[in-house]
């Protein structure tokens, strides 16, 4: 297991304080603010702890509040809502310094059989082209300096974009609505099929926000955007792994008022529709401000 993927490992295993109160903690190392992945991962363990393991999660709604503070602990307040003969559904409260920043609310649902349909998955090239070394150098060396640094960084899910041109300045083309990006676990992951949602819960906010800024030729990147996700929704269809390649299909069908909405479909590599996201995110010019 690599560093990074124990560190993440590390993260969703939450400290128990009490029945239904859970503690977390964010990285220390590299980390100015709180990821809203993080959030999102700690908040569904935290949720799952007190849910039989034969209902998984299968929906998520939650909402960001306040920005979190990555120097202080994260308390996770579980909240009963229904226990019922198929469905379980749980309210969670995370909690610094006296106040909520971010809520989820969950729905777990036991594995039943019944009618099943699905998008076809978006016909790209396999995540080994678009992680060839040599297709990486070409694009890395034109890319600014920290966007090149963060698609170098060490990190525990591995982001390979069927399209680097996104990332570099001027290139024509690269004003699209849409953003298909491989990724995965660094490493493997224990075989607990909540540990895999939750980790594909955590690197589900890494690329909506910027989706949505792409056809403006903007970026997340971009110093003069304030961008933070607002409220992040997703649902779980069918069993997976999320230490095996993942296609994470997204598109953004409006921008306005400062916010952005993005989607997303996960699909695995044989074309399973996995899971889907949806996303509005805060994506305010800092000229407004003014």
């Amino acid at each position: 297991m690599s560093a990074a993927v124990a560190a993440l490992v590390s993260i969703l295993d939450l400290e128990v304080l009490e029945d239904n109160l859970f503690r977390g903690r964010s990285p220390q190392v590299g980390w100015q603010r709180v990821f809203g992945g993080q959030v999102i991962g700690q908040a569904l363990v935290a949720a799952s702890h007190t849910v039989p393991p034969e209902r998984g999660a299968h929906s998520l709604h939650c909402y960001f509040i306040h920005p979190g503070d990555p120097a202080a602990p994260i308390i996770y307040v579980v909240k009963h809502i229904r226990d019922g003969r198929s469905f379980t559904t749980r309210y969670v409260e995370a909690v610094q310094h006296g106040h909520a920043i971010f809520t989820l609310t969950a729905s777990f649902h036991r594995e039943e059989p019944g009618l099943r349909h699905q998008p076809p998955m978006p016909v790209v090239p396999p995540p080994e082209e678009t992680g060839a070394e040599e297709l990486r150098e070409a694009f890395l060396h034109r890319m600014p300096p920290h966007i090149r640094a963060y698609f170098e960084a060490e990190r525990p899910i591995e982001l390979r974009p069927v399209d680097y041109n996104r990332f570099i300045p001027g290139v024509e083309g690269a004003r699209k609505p849409t953003f298909d990006i491989w990724i995965r676990a660094t490493g493997p992951l224990p075989d607990d099929p909540a540990i895999h949602r939750c980790a594909l819960a955590y690197a589900s906010d890494m690329t909506l926000l910027d989706t949505s800024l792409a056809v403006h030729g903007r970026s997340v990147f971009d110093g003069d955007i304030q961008g933070a996700s607002l409220d992040h929704a997703m649902w779980f269809h069918q069993p997976f792994r999320a230490d095996e390649w993942l296609l994470y299909s997204q598109e953004s069908p409006f921008s306005g008022g400062a916010r952005g909405l993005s989607r997303g479909l996960v699909f695995t590599r044989d074309g399973r529709h996995i899971a889907t996201v949806a996303q509005e995110g805060l994506i305010r010019p800092l000229r407004n401000l003014a």
